[in-house]
């Protein structure tokens, strides 16, 4: 995986270029390069995954192109085959040149036949046109802005923020969203100026100035047509995907908790890479109990002795207080998600022993329904029929009850509360409170009066995504509003971050785009059968993982918030609530963060999501704020 930046009709725009790219250089250390052809510059740091010789260099440069790739391309043997099959001579065995000869045959159209995870920019000497591209289903990020009539862009927000904060300012509608969801939706940023390129979708800047943009895959329509066909052989789609992942010419490695994606995909690992290493996390014993944490490790280790797999155990105490500001920088955006800390662990570990790409099992429960929210949203259509007059008194008592005490917290209270703020609502406006930190009131009420309007603005935006798709049942709708919104806002926004400040590739099978078609293939009815979540996965799986892996509980890729929040972050939190930035500027109110942190404290209820998610979006307002009075100042 490697950092890619560049500018295209700027005065400036080598030096910028230079300074780009060495703000990305944790995204690739093993190597730099450089490329400019008139007001053209593109910047590229490598970690070098596949063809570790020169011949895979970059910017590669080649017959009028030139092309600066972040990714990494599963298909490529069999493009390559395609393409010497036309006459196509390649120096090398990187996949960077199948995506350059690709281009040069095909142009846009190669996009939808490359199965992989990528983000790149292309130049033609030409025609004078740069394109930008970023894989379909949003697995590699990258930014740009327009600057005058030129184009800047680069693999990471921090990177632009770095050199051009005196230019940017801050979005704060894309705050107020952060705080619903805990994380900034793809169709937003965090600086007004800057823009992400959506999943599925070229850019191309023109020698005059004009830029275009065109869709070239997009995941509403592929998830009906596949609704339409047969159903997959989900096994054996799976297996070729995990095969493929595993393309390297470096060690690989997975992530292992012991649940049932990780799981599966390690043992599917084992057969192709026999001894493959395996990472997996654990917390203190006593942060553990109080969160109520499952016992990942005793379930890793099964999975590791049944598939002959060397598991490598990490147990953390981390110092949150330092690692929290750390994470935050890396994050480009703010992210309330502590897996962020998980993953950034993991891939540190790997890369201190020589491992250099890691699998995941991330987007298996949003494609194949695996969440809570998931089930809990059925079981609410139901609840729904249940007479009020016996539902009332069930409420209150819940309503009652805390959600800890002094040394364990109660999980289930946790749940059942959770339930509760959404359970009356309609279908769709129950599904998307299930993932928000919010009802409008309570978020009205922590911000600003003057952001009010921009409450509603995120309440509302993305309202049709749950209608405008001809899926025909719940549990696929739910599916596709995830994976086109939780999955590429969240979850693989915080693995390619948290990795990549280690140095590492994070690969995720599941999110692959065959994968993708055999999942909305399946009804609902097999996703989620009786009270069992990601049901046709783990009929899946059954013929490979013991059944006490399958059927395990679901477990969290997640941290011990609740303990940190009592002890380790308590004197943070204080310091945030009476004198933090968000409150001294008026974005939020002091009385309502006092209150959260207060409902916590005191066990009524859980708040240390957003008590986290808080102390993330100060940190991050800190750091935007003064990196954009400096250079306002410089």
């Amino acid at each position: 995986m490697c950092g890619i930046a560049g500018t295209h009709r700027l005065p400036d725009g080598g030096p910028l270029t230079d300074r780009l790219t060495r703000r990305l250089a944790h995204r690739g250390p093993d190597g730099e390069g450089r490329y400019d052809h008139g007001d053209v510059h593109l910047g590229h740091r490598r970690l070098s995954i596949i063809d570790l010789s020169q011949t895979g260099a970059q910017p590669m440069v080649s017959g009028g192109l030139a092309l600066s790739y972040n990714g990494e391309l599963y298909n490529a043997p069999e493009l390559r085959a395609e393409l010497q099959g036309k006459g196509v001579r390649f120096r090398g065995t990187s996949d960077t040149e199948v995506v350059l000869e690709a281009w040069r045959r095909w142009g846009t159209d190669c996009l939808p036949r490359l199965r992989g995870m990528f983000a790149f920019a292309i130049f033609d000497e030409r025609t004078g046109e740069l394109f930008l591209a970023r894989d379909q289903l949003g697995i590699k990020p990258l930014f740009y802005l327009r600057r005058g009539d030129g184009l800047v862009f680069a693999s990471e927000l921090k990177a632009l923020a770095g050199e051009l904060g005196g230019e940017l300012h801050v979005d704060e509608t894309a705050l107020v969203a952060s705080l619903l969801y805990y994380w900034v939706p793809d169709s937003r940023c965090a600086f007004r100026e800057v823009r992400k390129l959506p999943p599925g979708t070229w850019l191309r800047s023109r020698p005059d100035g004009r830029v275009d943009t065109g869709r070239y895959w997009n995941l509403r329509d592929v998830a009906a047509e596949a609704q339409a066909g047969p159903p997959a052989d989900l096994a054996a789609v799976v297996e070729d995907s995990t095969r493929a992942h595993l393309l390297a010419d470096v060690p690989v490695g997975t992530f292992l908790s012991g649940g049932l994606d990780s799981s599966y995909l390690t043992a599917l690992a084992a057969r192709h890479r026999p001894g493959i290493s395996a990472y997996t996390i654990g917390f203190r014993a006593a942060d553990a109990k109080f969160e109520a944490m499952p016992d990942d490790l005793r379930y890793a280790r099964i999975v590791a002795q049944r598939f002959g797999v060397d598991l490598h155990e990490i147990e953390i105490a981390p110092d949150v207080q330092e690692l929290l500001p750390h994470l935050t920088h890396h994050l480009d955006e703010p992210i309330g998600d502590p897996a962020a800390i998980n993953s950034y662990l993991i891939c540190t570990a790997a890369r201190e022993a020589g491992v250099k790409v890691m699998l995941s099992g991330m987007g298996a429960d949003e494609l194949f329904a695996g969440y809570r929210k998931h089930l809990a949203n059925l079981i609410a259509l139901r609840y729904q029929k249940i007479p009020r007059v016996l539902r009332g008194p069930a409420e209150s008592v819940v309503d009652r009850l805390p959600v800890a005490n002094a040394r364990r917290g109660f999980r289930s209270v946790r749940f059942a509360k959770r339930f509760l703020s959404f359970a009356e609502l309609p279908e769709e406006t129950a599904f998307r409170r299930s993932y928000t930190m919010y009802d409008r009131d309570e978020l009205t009420g922590l911000v600003h009066p003057d952001l009010a309007g921009a409450v509603d603005d995120v309440l509302t935006e993305h309202a049709d995504t749950y209608h405008d798709n001809q899926l025909h049942d719940f549990v696929n709708r739910m599916c596709l509003a995830d994976a086109r919104m939780f999955l590429p806002g969240l979850n693989l926004t915080y693995t390619d971050r948290s990795s990549m400040a280690a140095s590492t590739e994070v690969r995720v099978p599941f999110v692959d785009v065959e994968v993708v078609r055999a999942a909305f293939s399946l009804p609902g009815n097999r996703k989620i059968a009786g009270r069992q979540g990601k049901a046709a996965l783990k009929e899946a799986a059954s013929p490979i993982l013991p059944k006490e892996i399958v059927y395990r509980p679901k477990g969290l890729f997640s941290a011990p918030l609740r303990a940190w929040m009592s002890r380790d972050l308590a004197p943070l939190v204080r310091e945030v609530v009476h004198d933090g930035e968000l409150v001294r500027s008026g974005l939020l109110r002091r009385e309502a963060l006092q209150r959260l942190a207060d409902e916590d404290a005191a066990g009524r209820e859980d708040r240390s999501k957003h008590l986290w998610h808080v102390l993330t979006l100060e940190y991050w307002y800190r750091g935007a704020t003064e990196a954009g009075a400096a250079e306002r100042a410089a």
